[in-house]
């Protein structure tokens, strides 16, 4: 009796064991599944094309650096981003929020002879004002996100042309420049200063009760009122944490311009669009996260950067975006789908298992 107890335990810890093990390497297998990392195999695909097309330029250390440093902003647009529309809202206005960022902060140094602190401080807090004024547009005026963010770009792309007079404002100092042209080891500031931001808005939406109210009130607003989140908050305080982020991805590009540009904060809204929907394919299954974000910024600058170097035309980065938004969007609604059918399957043929018919 006990050899046959002994040998039954034996056998229910293989079987266990064995069993652990199916699910490590299933687990293993679908993390490094195309539809969970596409982006990083695509940036294989692109490095090998290139690396053969055009070797001289794409495999120099130099061509890297300087697309690196001049994607970080782009990236920081793209992580401002994630947390709107993480909660449900989708801000159209990103674009002009980086815009009247540079020229605020340009006018402020330039025509009102303000310390550098002092203009940064009150540029982000313009930025996150709009946000605020954003936020209330759609919480209680109840206007969409779409609709109150698109009237938003309207009205700051007027701020933008009166407070700069339509042209670039000019003279804002070496020092001012330096936030964006200093280096440590070989990266500019801006570099360092997206990894800080990334790592604080990760932290914040993946690790904390905040953040589990932001994706709730985005998956599901109704049931996370039900549950007790206010929503409303939630939203215009994701508003006000983008606008805030982007004004200062606004002072940034005029540093590194060295002027005020009111022209250039529009061409952000594209990218940013692009890199956070293909994010949102990448590590969680659907959700917009930011790390999968800043790679696809990476990867979306590899093709771009690539073609360039190879010769392609000035308005390449305009469709390889364009394109890249598109199948973004079709990828992020077809990793939605497919999550909504794995929970229809689980819960039908967990039902017919179990000997009930199916809800």
């Amino acid at each position: 009796m006990v050899v046959k107890m002994s040998a039954e335990a034996v056998g229910n810890t293989s079987q266990e064991l064995q069993g652990e093990e199916e699910s490590r390497r299933n687990q293993v297998l679908r993390l490094l599944s195309f539809r969970n990392i596409s982006a990083l195999y695509i940036f294989v695909f692109l490095f090998v094309l290139f690396a053969f097309w055009v070797p001289d330029t794409f495999l120099v250390f130099t061509t890297w650096k300087a697309m690196i440093d001049s994607q970080a902003i782009t990236a920081m647009v793209a992580v401002a981003l994630v947390i709107p529309v993480s909660a449900g809202a989708f801000d159209l206005a990103i674009g002009t929020e980086v815009g009247l960022g540079g020229i605020l902060v340009a006018w402020l140094l330039s025509s009102q002879g303000l310390p550098i602190p002092v203009a940064i401080v009150l540029t982000i807090l313009a930025g996150a004002l709009i946000g605020l004024g954003s936020g209330l547009l759609i919480t209680k005026a109840r206007i969409t996100t779409f609709i109150a963010t698109l009237g938003v770009s309207s009205i700051l792309a007027a701020m933008i042309s009166w407070v700069s007079g339509g042209q670039q404002i000019l003279n804002l100092g070496r020092n001012f420049q330096e936030l964006a042209i200093g280096t440590i080891g070989p990266f500019t500031y801006p570099v360092y200063i997206l990894l800080i931001i990334a790592a604080f808005v990760w932290y914040v939406l993946e690790c904390t009760q905040v953040g589990r109210y932001v994706y709730s009130t985005g998956g599901n607003p109704d049931a996370a009122r039900l549950a007790g989140v206010n929503t409303n908050a939630v939203i215009i305080g994701s508003l006000m944490a983008c606008g805030a982020i982007s004004a200062a991805g606004g002072i940034l590009l005029s540093a590194s311009l060295g002027t005020g540009d009111p022209t250039s904060g529009p061409a952000y809204l594209l990218p940013a669009f692009s890199a956070v929907f293909l994010g949102s394919t990448q590590f969680r299954s659907g959700r917009f996260n930011v790390w999968g974000t800043v790679v696809a910024v990476i990867v979306l600058a590899t093709g771009v950067k690539g073609l360039q170097l190879a010769g392609a035309p000035v308005w390449i980065p305009e469709l390889f975006n364009g394109a890249a938004l598109l199948l973004a969007v079709g990828l992020a609604n077809y990793e939605r789908s497919g999550a909504r059918l794995k929970v229809f399957r689980e819960k039908f043929f967990g039902r017919m298992r179990a000997g009930r018919a199916p809800a």
